[in-house]
């Protein structure tokens, strides 16, 4: 083996640990890939930054314009508020309505888009039923996955296989190439995760409670353990506090216990840092016995009987987020976040897993490092809490009490964002353009016609998945001219003398879904799909049938956490544990790979 080779082998296994170790962006584990690649001179200059004028890569970038239209307009809100009309009351109704329209949505749009639009939807949805989270939120993520094998457009994998083909001289695969497979891949993993997953999925016991039929403030108290910290203190006419602000008071910091709400003669008020305290106001404090008693001493207040729910005034309320995978606030602590001037909300309390709490009372909260999948109790004013549905860069909203009618918030726009979008499907369904034409047509109308504001057009763009691709895509480039790629068909090649078409294409299959719990579904595409086609070639077989198999089983990412962002922004909320992703995930992975070693060649023979 060469020099050059052993380099680009190196640089592939450095960029594979720096994936699975998730210690660095995986943009930048990409670039510097490239940079890598460049200065051991192992690829010139134009192949290396050819990755960033490839068509998929264009063709990402428009995708992404036009599911963040989908978004502003309201669509998938929308959308997903429907789904209470059809989900009835049963679990397992509710758990296939749920993951058709999580499916049907991901199918045209990023599964993790889809899973942050719907999350707030599905939790509020189970709740009110009385289905427990953990008894749903795996079966929603999975659903958003299983959604990735419909069309073309719906994931990378897919645009890259395509784009590969057309590569290497062969018609690409169309838009709806991908629908007959993937329409039974959904079907089985619907009917898997509906009757197996009665016994597979976590009992209701665990993690979050289910909540009462109408979700409440009370009912996000009780979840998280605040009701035995809740106290009512009445502020005498002598207190040292009557005057003074909430700010200047610095209870929280001084004695641990924390203001949530205030009354006056049976009136609750808002908290407000700046507003004074005044004479025979009622505080409803957050914190322990011993923080509430010594603040009771030092400010002269009145202990009054204790509280057994958590009551607001009419314009605030409770919501939970939780924050997704490459979240600003990840590895910072609330006070370097600034989270109350940023976001508006108070935390009240933060759970991380299945049951660790850290309530508002404990000094440590605004000192407590964030990490991605933590789930945030947070409370406000509506208006504000609701508007943290736009910042789901940072946060994803779980669950609010008051959900918002299933009006569309803007008819027009949403009206022009379905005609184009069914314009851009047909036209690339048809083969009438090349579907990046399309798509970049669809995308530039979308801004003309107002449905994506100018301003928001480079906000609805997922850049760290964009330069990923076109970052991995000169690595492929190295592997193939020094000749590591034809060493790895040649032993391939060994391994499968005499084997059948079948067999190979089930390695394939079981190689890319391995791969693909371990790094993203994109990077693994990326690396699969050149060998897939050289195999393809040295074994005289069709590519289309291998390069299908390494799509969908590289949307297969169900057994680990650290899969795909999807899996993890449903970890804390569903209060799983590793070992409940792979109960129900190792299984499910296991059928979907033999189910395309399956019906792939039934669909698309050698």
């Amino acid at each position: 083996m060469t020099s050059p080779a052993l380099i680009t082998l190196g640089i592939l296994a450095v960029s594979l640990v720096l994936f699975v170790s998730d210690r660095v962006r995986l943009d930048i584990v990409a670039l510097l890939a490239l940079l890598s690649l460049l200065l051991f001179d192992i690829v010139p200059v134009d192949d290396a930054l050819a990755g960033f004028s490839n068509p998929v890569v264009i063709m990402l970038v428009g995708l992404f314009v036009i599911g963040g239209a989908i978004t502003e307009t309201g669509l998938a809100g929308w959308l997903g508020q429907r789904l209470g009309h059809l989900a009835g009351e049963g679990e397992g109704r509710t758990i296939a309505v749920v993951m058709l329209a999580t499916a049907a949505l991901s199918a045209f749009m990023s599964s993790t888009g889809t899973v942050a639009i719907l999350m707030p939807v599905v939790g509020t949805l189970a709740l009110r039923r009385g289905i427990a989270p953990a008894r749903i939120y795996l079966p929603f993520a999975f659903a958003a996955h299983l959604g990735s094998m419909l069309t073309l457009i719906s994931t990378p994998p897919n645009l890259i296989v395509s784009g590969a083909l057309r590569d290497a001289g062969h018609e690409p695969f169309r838009f709806f190439t991908f629908f007959p497979i993937g329409v039974v891949m959904l079907a089985v993993g619907m009917l898997f995760l509906i009757f197996a997953g009665k016994y597979l999925l976590p009992s209701a016991a665990q993690g979050q409670v289910a909540a009462q039929a109408v979700l409440s403030p009370e009912d996000f108290a009780t979840e998280y353990g605040l009701g035995t910290l809740l106290h009512a203190l009445r502020v005498p006419r002598g207190s040292k506090l009557v005057g003074r602000t909430l700010g200047e008071a610095n209870l929280r910091s001084a004695h641990g216990v924390n203001v949530v709400g205030i009354s006056l003669m049976g009136a609750a008020h808002p908290v407000v840092p700046h507003r004074p305290f005044g004479a025979d106001e009622v505080l409803v404090v957050q914190g322990h016995e011993d923080a509430v008693v010594a603040t009771v001493e030092h400010w002269g207040l009145e202990r009054l009987p204790s509280l057994q729910s958590l009551s607001l005034p009419p314009e605030e309320s409770l919501a939970e987020v939780v924050i997704p995978r490459r979240s600003a606030l990840v590895g910072r602590t609330l006070r370097q976040a600034r989270f109350r001037d940023q976001f508006r909300a108070t935390v009240l309390a933060i759970r991380r897993g299945a049951d660790a709490v850290v309530d508002a009372s404990s000094p440590a909260l605004k000192d407590f490092t964030l990490r991605r999948g933590d789930t945030l109790l947070v409370k406000g004013r509506k208006k504000h809490l609701r508007n943290l549905s736009e910042a789901r860069k940072d946060l994803v909203l779980l669950a609010e009490p008051d959900p918002r009618t299933d009006r569309l918030a803007d008819p027009r726009r949403a009206t022009l964002t379905v005609i184009i979008t069914l314009a851009m499907l047909t036209v690339m369904a048809l083969g009438l353009l090349p579907n990046v034409v399309a798509v970049l047509l669809a995308a530039v109308a979308m801004v003309l016609t107002g449905c994506v504001r100018s301003a928001d057009v480079y906000r609805t763009v997922n850049w760290e998945s964009v330069v990923l691709i076109a970052g991995m895509f000169p690595l492929a480039t190295a592997l193939e001219r020094t000749g590591v790629t034809q060493l790895a068909v040649a032993g391939l090649e060994r391994l499968f003398t005499g084997a059948s078409p079948h067999a190979v294409l089930a390695v394939l299959a079981i190689v890319t879904s391995t791969l693909g719990l371990f790094i993203s579904n994109t990077a693994t595409a990326v690396l699969v799909a050149p060998v897939a086609l050289r195999i393809a070639e040295s074994m005289e077989l069709r590519p289309e049938p291998l390069l299908m198999a390494v799509a969908i089983t590289a949307s297969a990412a169900f057994a680990t956490p650290i899969a795909s962002p999807v899996n993890t922004l449903v970890m804390s909320p569903g209060g799983y544990r590793f070992a409940d992703y792979a109960r129900v995930g190792i299984p499910l992975q296991v059928l979907i790979v033999a189910l395309a070693v399956l019906v792939v060649p039934w669909v698309l023979p050698f």
